[in-house]
């Protein structure tokens, strides 16, 4: 519970920082409600809705509320899709407003030991370093390739774990080893006659549990001509932060990736996750109070391009046959792909010049899968609730493959998947790794 103290605090935190100039661009049309994944499935609360999360977010900086549970509840229930952004007639950034208020609220309220350790851990200890994050992944590894994996699925082990988290540990992909891990390059020349000269942001995650996907993204970027430089300074960007609360230490990553990119001569920066793309591009809102960082941060998303859109511009899909079995495809948007990135028809393009699958269109395929981060993790209920209404849509196009463009999606796509007892008729893969099944020489 929050003490007096605390929300006071937390009130005085909305008073200085939030901005009011946006919290008052909301016009209360009401155009937000039927893009928003929380609102619809908790029963049209208008609580759980953009529109009165930002309500709420006014009410406490006017001193008219107090920043109480119910507050906290409604901000932490909030997937942060900014399904909302693109469908709003005054174009309000509610991503900037929900990880403001997320940051106040985390900064101003004393955390039980255990949260602040584990937050500490994670935030601070892990994912700001990759040797580390190559470390935990690999021994991940080491349970799947031991057999140690097999053995607490036989004697129930994973029984003990809720419900989505045991699902999951069924879903994770296959660990690369230290040694794969550690043999990145930091150049790659291009294949054919150069077109471009682009650097690659290899993520954390991506470049350690979804390491297979990076090098499949090399690759096509060296087939499309593409020289490829990947900075070996470059780390986390500093999502998991900005979601959660964490705003500080996403500045401190944010200026470690800019450094790292800004002497690569590179025509674009590439990446191949929607939600690290998505929190990169916000570089210059996180750091636009900072005059020295500011002009840098503006200059680094200048170049940012997703995987597809690249892809697709240098005619990738018209310069090779692609080339696949039957199969009925569909696509789930990535919700920061789309919202934040503005790119949704770069990949419906690659997926529908390949020759062999059928593509069918999913219905609200640009609607939240439930994962958005460690939402499906700390938010289960609500997650699964929207993971269940997802795969309703997945089966009636009655695809054979569900593609993604983001590892969180792809996950919870496969938690589905696992859920409905479709593991045997269904699959789940990222765009890149269905086009290098698809692409010949």
């Amino acid at each position: 519970m929050t003490t007096l103290a605390e929300q006071q605090k937390i009130k005085e935190g909305f008073m200085e920082r939030m901005d009011e100039d946006e919290l008052l661009n909301c016009m209360r049309c009401g155009f937000c409600l039927p893009s928003c994944p929380t609102y619809i499935e908790s029963g049209f609360q208008e609580i759980h809705s953009p529109r009165g999360r930002i309500a709420l977010m006014k009410a406490v900086k006017d001193g008219m509320i107090e920043p109480d549970e119910e507050v906290e509840r409604s901000l932490s229930l909030c997937l942060g899709c900014r399904a909302c952004e693109p469908v709003c007639p005054s174009g309000v950034k509610y991503g900037h407003l929900l990880e403001e208020a997320r940051d106040i609220i985390q900064q101003n309220k004393k955390q039980k030991p255990i949260v602040r350790a584990v937050r500490n851990t994670v935030f601070e200890g892990l994912f700001p370093h990759q040797n580390r994050m190559k470390s935990v992944t690999s021994l991940l590894g080491l349970y799947q390739r031991s057999g140690l994996q097999k053995v607490t699925r036989t004697i129930g082990f994973m029984k003990l774990f809720p419900e989505s988290l045991a699902t999951m540990e069924k879903v994770l992909p296959k660990v690369p080893t230290m040694k794969e891990m550690k043999n990145r390059p930091e150049y790659l020349p291009a294949e054919q006659t150069q077109s471009k000269r682009v650097a690659f942001f290899t993520g954390c995650l991506m470049d350690t549990m979804f390491l297979e996907t990076n090098n499949a993204t090399l690759k096509l970027l060296q087939k499309a001509g593409c020289e490829i430089v990947i900075p070996k300074t470059q780390g986390c960007c500093g999502a998991l932060h900005g979601h959660s609360g964490e705003k500080e230490k996403s500045i401190e990553l944010a200026k470690r990736n800019i450094e790292a990119f800004e002497h690569t001569n590179a025509d674009y920066i590439i990446t191949n996750a929607g939600g690290c793309g998505a929190f990169l591009i916000d570089y210059d809102h996180l750091l636009k109070n900072d005059p020295e960082w500011y002009p840098r941060a503006k200059a680094f998303k200048e170049k940012l391009k997703d995987i597809t859109q690249i892809l697709v511009e240098l005619d990738f899909h018209k310069k090779h046959s692609l080339k696949l079995t039957k199969q009925v495809i569909t696509y789930q948007d990535s919700c920061h792909l789309r919202n934040v990135m503005k790119t949704s028809e770069a990949p419906r393009v690659l997926l529908q010049s390949i020759i062999g699958p059928e593509y069918r269109e999913m219905k609200d395929s640009d609607r939240c899968c439930g994962s958005a981060g460690i939402y499906n993790i700390v938010e289960s209920e609500m997650s699964m609730k929207i993971l269940d209404s997802k795969m309703t849509n997945v089966k009636a196009t009655k695809a054979t493959t569900i593609v993604t463009a983001n590892p969180g999606c792809l996950l919870q796509m496969k938690l589905g998947i696992e859920r409905e007892g479709l593991t045997e008729q269904v699959r789940a893969v990222h765009i890149v790794d269905l086009l290098m099944e698809a692409v010949t020489n």
